[in-house]
């Protein structure tokens, strides 16, 4: 078109975008048309355009320049499918200075936003000023008032009374502080109630005891057990043995969190009754597993008690009166409370776009939500006090009303919710993830339920998603909810995680399911701290996920009072190759194969451990049910027509699995591994798990650079590779985050 008419077009959409938007005046427009005058004339020359976006802009008399930002990301997202009218052929980025952007929704991109992989369109912070896109209110300090009221003071310990402040919410005109609820195993994932957050950290919500938990007493009544079929809803009565709940005033509201039953399944309930007396508590529902006691897990504590704000860093809200409590931890110099409960950021089928250097914080939700799109970038952004997840990528599923482990739900966008319940009976559920999206050079901590959640691919076509999370950082993101809320969620066909850290959590660092995911160059360590019975990297229940490969990777410090392993492949877990990885104090069950198949280990190192690999026959045993004609491995099978292609073609072992004694375990070799200081290499049938005379068990040092401070990086003149013939040597140097990669 020539570029006349390009003006005049341009011209004509400014006006038709004041009359339905923003009104200009004759001096911006002359303004746009200079501007838009000159990336003409420079053509190609110019291969992106900058809009500036600033707390001190306007949206109305501003022209996205750096002298006259605009205030808002709606702004610049709107200017560009102007431009974009006018010239298809540069990618846009709008640079925002820095300061603090409260949100009261998402911000949203959808298909008219998108770039194209050679003109991305990029928001990222501007010259790295700290930029942060926030979900909650500031609240200023001189609110936060000493206690006047003489009652709310008789509830605290008369040493430290002097030392909790409160501060009256009704003056900050907000409407929803949120609903205290249920969180745990098999309950949907869900927006955090209102938290408080002192100088960027979150406080506690008001617990007792404060660092500990109590063993669960007697048990007069389970209630009702979902897991066994039984939905009735009643709460169970167990008693306690100790005085301090007759310190507690307000018996209302009060919630207990433990593992009731199982040590993999954390769940908090509120409490129907508390006597004192009789010493007894009543759930107000169900958990799923019941509640149990006299197992080291089986323990509790109890929070959202005002009168157990009793130490630095603990809050409460009462929503009777509006009134928050807390405990100073330090001087006050930034008070927030989390408010919003959708995604800071979401993008549905919005393609080619980068957020870069931006901070996402203090929501009750999740940072950045994405559907349906190609080829966006998550790079060197932070997520931190969020309420659930830093990063989703995928649909969810509505919550579900009741209590269930599993069942068949709804599809829903904006929303993880009861997700793992669905895909649990629907293996196959295609989350419309998008293919070649990105997480990169990005750090997630203090989040409410897990990490991210990554998918990608189709299980039934196997076509991967090739969705990657990469040199990435994820610690403390169990704050709220502990059981089945990893570090990475990864599901679907074809995704990658790779040279990752991911710590500090009472579960998992990552839980799998679907086909063909690559593992590599990933330091795991201090996770599995509470639970019993789990695995750093865990999988399991379906035959047909296969295809995976772990390699490269250091597992460290797994060890805890309970059964805790590196990598569990769980219940007939098959299909993943296990190649150069470094186990050092990789729990009391660094590897456990339960009763699966085709699971090579090859050229790891195992430093420091009572056992290196467990395996048992489980599916002769106690769980041959999932053998069953109907059962759990019949229907996931079914449901990848297994002896079509492309499973049939793909996984040559899988098209007889059902002719092929599917209850013993086969096909895990064990090959050139280094066991070094570990006291039995192998617990289990050496016909399930093949240990070839090609190992190594040594007391002596393999070779390593420096193992009083952890380099197993080997020595090019390491005996390793004279006692381990074709031995390859693990690229130690190369594991972990890149700190000084751009």
């Amino acid at each position: 078109m020539h570029r006349k008419g390009n003006a005049l077009i341009y011209f004509g959409s400014i006006i038709i975008f004041k009359k339905h938007i923003y009104s200009y005046t004759m001096k911006t427009i002359i303004t746009r048309l200079f501007l838009f005058a000159t990336m003409v004339i420079l053509g190609s020359c110019n291969t992106q355009k900058e809009l500036f976006v600033a707390n001190t802009g306007s949206d109305t008399s501003g022209d996205g320049s750096f002298k006259a930002p605009f205030a808002t990301l709606e702004r610049a997202r709107e200017e560009i499918k102007i431009l974009k009218k006018e010239n298809a052929t540069i990618g846009f980025v709008v640079q925002i200075r820095g300061g603090t952007y409260y949100r009261t929704t998402s911000f949203e991109l959808n298909e008219e936003d998108s770039g194209t992989q050679k003109h991305p369109i990029i928001y990222k912070g501007y010259n790295n000023e700290n930029v942060s896109i926030h979900g909650g209110v500031k609240i200023e300090i001189a609110k936060a008032e000493k206690i006047k009221d003489a009652a709310v003071l008789q509830r605290f310990d008369p040493s430290i009374a002097d030392k909790i402040v409160v501060i009256d919410l009704s003056t900050l005109n907000l409407n929803d502080l949120g609903t205290m609820r249920p969180v745990g195993f098999s309950r949907p994932y869900g927006p955090a109630w209102a938290e408080l957050f002192v100088n960027s950290k979150p406080f506690q919500l008001a617990r007792w005891p404060n660092n500990a938990t109590i063993p669960m007493g007697e048990v007069l009544d389970t209630g009702s057990v979902p897991r066994d079929g039984d939905f009735g809803g009643k709460g169970a009565t167990f008693k306690f043995d100790t005085d301090r709940p007759t310190l507690w005033k307000n018996k209302k509201d009060i919630w207990i969190s433990g593992y009731f039953f199982r040590g993999w399944a954390e769940d908090a309930v509120e409490l129907a009754e508390i006597d004192t007396i009789n010493k007894v508590f009543k759930t107000k529902g169900p958990s799923m597993y019941g509640f149990g006691s006299g197992l080291k897990f089986q323990r509790w504590y109890v929070y959202n008690i005002l009168e157990e704000v009793d130490e630095p860093g603990e809050y409460y809200i009462d929503r009777t009166t509006k009134k928050l409590y807390f405990y100073p931890s330090e001087d006050i110099k930034v008070l927030e409370l989390s408010v919003l409960e959708k995604p800071l950021v979401s993008i549905k089928g919005a393609s080619n776009i980068e957020l870069s250097g931006l901070q996402f914080e203090c929501s009750r939700g999740m940072g950045v939500y994405m559907e349906r799109t190609q080829n966006n970038r998550i790079q060197d952004c932070t997520f931190k006090n969020l309420g659930i997840v830093g990063v989703s990528i995928g649909k969810g599923i509505a919550p579900f009303k009741n209590l269930s482990h599993e069942g068949d739900g709804v599809a829903v966008s904006d929303k993880i919710g009861s997700y793992l319940q669905h895909v649990y009976a629907n293996p196959v559920f295609n989350r419309e993830a998008g293919n070649n999206n990105g997480v990169i050079n990005c750090t997630i901590y203090n989040t409410g339920a897990g990490g991210i959640h990554l998918s990608g691919g189709d299980r039934l076509t196997l076509e991967p998603g090739n969705n990657y999370v990469e040199n990435t950082t994820i610690h403390d993101f169990n704050r709220l909810e502990k059981s089945y809320r990893a570090g990475i969620d990864i599901s679907g066909v074809g995704n990658r995680i790779s040279n990752c850290e991911v710590y500090n959590a009472p579960s998992m660092a990552i839980l799998m399911r679907g086909n063909d995911h690559l593992f590599e160059y990933n330091e795991i360590h201090n996770v599995c701290q509470e639970v019993h019975d789990q695995g750093a990297l865990y999988y399991g229940r379906d035959p047909s996920e296969r295809g995976h490969i772990v390699r490269y990777n250091y597992f460290h410090h797994l060890n805890s009072p309970h059964a805790t392993s590196a990598v569990y492949h769980d219940d007939g877990a098959c299909g993943m190759e296990v190649y150069g990885n470094i186990f050092y104090k990789p729990g009391n069950i660094p590897v456990l194969i339960g009763g699966g198949q085709d699971n090579p280990y090859t050229n790891n190192i195992f430093i420091d451990a009572e056992l290196g690999i467990h395996i048992d026959n489980r599916n002769q045993g106690w769980s041959k049910f999932l053998l069953d004609k109907g059962g759990i491995y019949d229907q996931r099978l079914k449901m990848v027509n297994l002896k079509t292609p492309p499973y049939s073609t793909r996984y040559p072992n899988l098209v007889n699995y059902w002719e092929d004694e599917p209850a013993l375990p086969k096909r895990n070799p064990v090959s050139k591994n280094i066991f070094y200081k570990v006291t039995t290499p192998i617990d289990g049938s050496k016909d399930w798990l093949p240990f070839l005379e090609d190992n190594w068990i040594t007391e002596e040092d393999p070779g390593f650079v420096d193992i009083e401070n952890g380099d197993f990086m080997l020595k090019e003149t390491a005996k390793a590779f004279e006692k381990v013939p074709g031995f390859k040597a693990i690229p130690f140097d190369k594991i972990g985050v890149n700190k000084n990669r751009k």
